[in-house]
Formats: C-alpha cells, sequence, structure tokens
C-alpha cells in the first residue's frame, strides 16, 4: 500500500498517511470491501488520489481472489496487480518479502549511467544489465545506495566534487580528459547573485 502511495509523493507524506490507512484497512480483506470515497479521504494528501484509491482497492481485490489475501513473492505475479509496476514490484520484494529486487528510478537511471555500470533510459533495460553485474544478494542494496547517493551527491548538477566513487566514475573521468573538472569545481564555489 505504501509504496503504491509513494508515487509521485514524498516519503514524509507517504509516512504521516499509512498509520491511519493501516489500521482502518490491516489486511488485503479489508482494503478490498473498502468504500473509494472513505479511502481516496485518507489518502488525499499524497496526490494522485483518485487513481491511488482505484489501484488500492483493485489491487486488494485482486490479492483476495488471486492469491488469498497475501502477497506473492514473485514479480510476475506482483506486475499483475492494479497499480503495481516493475519498480514497485522490486521494492516490496527487498524490502517487504526478502526477496532480492532491483527497483530502478531516475536516481538509479542517472548514477549507473553516470558511473558506467549500465546505460540508456529504459528502467527495464538498465534494471537488466545491473541484475547481470551485481551479485543477486546485492540487488536490493544497491539499488538503495544509488537512490540515496543520486539524491545527495550524483543530482541532475553532481557535486563530483564531494563524490566518494569519482575516481572510479566515467563521467568523472570525462570532466578530466575535457579540462572541466576543475571548472565544475571553481563552479561551485562560486556565489551567484539570485536574479530579481
Amino acid at each position: 500500500m505504501a509504496t503504491i502511495l509513494s508515487a509521485q509523493s514524498t516519503d514524509e507524506r507517504v509516512n504521516i498517511v499509512t498509520p491511519a490507512l493501516f489500521e482502518r484497512y490491516p489486511d488485503a480483506k479489508a482494503l478490498a470491501a473498502a468504500a473509494t470515497a472513505d479511502l481516496e479521504t485518507l489518502v488525499l494528501s499524497t496526490g494522485f488520489f483518485r487513481q491511488k484509491s482505484k489501484a488500492l482497492i483493485g489491487m486488494a481485490q485482486q490479492l483476495v481472489a488471486t492469491h488469498r489475501g497475501q502477497v506473492p513473492a514473485d514479480i510476475d505475479a506482483l506486475t499483475k496487480l492494479p497499480g503495481v509496476g516493475r519498480k514497485t514490484a522490486n521494492v516490496v520484494l527487498g524490502h517487504a518479502l526478502g526477496v532480492p529486487g532491483l527497483p530502478v528510478d531516475r536516481h538509479v537511471l542517472r548514477v549507473s549511467s553516470r558511473i558506467g555500470i549500465a546505460s540508456g533510459r529504459d528502467p527495464v533495460k538498465v534494471e537488466s544489465q545491473l541484475c547481470q553485474a551485481l551479485p543477486k544478494a546485492m540487488w536490493t542494496l544497491a539499488s538503495d545506495v544509488q537512490i540515496l547517493h543520486g539524491r545527495r551527491i550524483c543530482r541532475p548538477k553532481p557535486a563530483c566534487e564531494r563524490c566518494s566513487v569519482r575516481k572510479d566514475c566515467d563521467y568523472y573521468r570525462s570532466l578530466i580528459t575535457t579540462g572541466l573538472a576543475g571548472k565544475r569545481k571553481n563552479d561551485a564555489r562560486r556565489v551567484r547573485t539570485p536574479r530579481r
């Protein structure tokens, strides 16, 4: 439920919403019987509340009908549930069920491409490349580390001067080759005057 709600929302917002949601709907059977209007009220602040409510109820109904109310530990079965794509399925596998999963979000796409361990913009293809490059036991952790690195250091405008993996990074090596590494460092230090 929380992973479906996290789409286009913040972890903080989802963490505010889920206690009341879990209390009211403690299992798939309870959620499957939810009134859409009641659920929409509870998830309103996460954004896209109508679509999320519909997906949550549909997901719960299918869990009850097909899986006896239990979340399956299989990516193909998970992605057949309403509101569950590969990223959500991999998050659930890795973090809720203890099955290695490698969720690929925008941070993983950016970081893996810059470092040079995967290439492309298609999350499914990048997931496949990363899964081939890494031992299965590391998949969940590898995704988590890249997501945090992408949020903190390897942002769209990266902080290469603070990066602990820059010596192994294709992107940083290309900056050195083109002579831009020093310029980027100087740009980061320059105080910018706000526009009025």
